[in-house]
């Protein structure tokens, strides 16, 4: 099993969290209580993480 696409589906997992607690904390709503401007910050560091992980399962290739 290959360590880099293991640990790119473990940040695009986390970066799916951290987009949709940011998106929840935004909208006010689940019991989420964030306010407007600090919600952006779970949502960016999700986005960041989404898109790291995103692309090092891209560019990592199988070996067989």
């Amino acid at each position: 099993m290959n360590q880099k696409r293991t640990f790119g589906a473990i940040l695009t997992i986390l970066g799916i969290v951290g987009i949709i607690y940011g998106a929840l904390g935004f909208m006010q709503v689940a019991g989420v209580v964030l306010g407007k401007m600090n919600s952006i910050v779970p949502f960016v560091v999700g986005l960041i993480f989404f898109f790291a992980g995103i692309n090092l399962v891209k560019a990592t290739g199988d070996r067989s």
